[in-house]
């Protein structure tokens, strides 16, 4: 199983059973390259979840936390307001999710698609885990609410099926018409 989205590779409409409705059973389609190729709805809701990121942010994210627990939200780091550092490690993170994607890709996943999915919902999901640079704005309802809508949403988003490179497509070759044999018989040199 890949890390991250995968590009259908065969011709399936993607509806279980009803390829092997249409094309008259099993033994026509192969299994294993639909099933080994394509990734359901959950599996691309797994896969659009930024985890790794998540956990190097939750990390640094329950420092902050601290900080602002036991110091106040004008605390200093390094003479930094921790709320600025805060909002530098947000964005930090979030640029590398698409960093991450494109590191850990492999031939034939959807790399750039995951890449887009996964820094959108990289907002959704620091501010669900209590971002500290949300924290004058975080509320727990609305926090779950705009979670689940995206979460359930992203699963929507499946990469288009791959095409055949240039160099892969067959060539079209015009069909081969007869020409009416031609006799240029004329008078010969007298």
């Amino acid at each position: 199983m890949s890390r991250l989205v995968r590009v259908p590779v065969s011709e399936s409409s993607g509806i279980i059973g009803l390829d092997e409705q249409l094309l008259g059973g099993f033994d026509k389609i192969d299994q294993s390259q639909t099933t080994a190729a394509t990734d359901s709805y959950l599996e691309r809701v797994a896969k659009y979840v930024p985890g790794e990121v998540l956990a190097f942010f939750i990390v640094i994210n329950a420092i902050l936390a601290q900080v602002v627990h036991t110091s106040g939200k004008g605390a200093l780091m390094a003479g930094i307001p921790v709320m600025t550092v805060a909002q530098v490690v947000f964005f930090v993170c979030m640029i590398l999710v698409p960093l991450f994607v494109w590191y850990v890709r492999e031939k034939g996943d959807a790399w750039v698609i995951n890449a887009v999915v996964s820094t959108v919902a990289f907002p959704f999901w620091a501010y669900a885990l209590g971002a500290t640079a949300f924290a004058d704005h975080w509320d727990g309802n609305l926090a779950a609410i705009t979670l689940v809508t995206f979460t359930v949403a992203s699963g929507l988003i499946s990469p288009r099926m791959s095409r055949p490179s240039r160099r892969q497509r067959p060539m079209a070759v015009p069909p081969r018409t007869e020409r009416p044999h031609l006799d240029l018989v004329g008078p010969g040199p007298a």
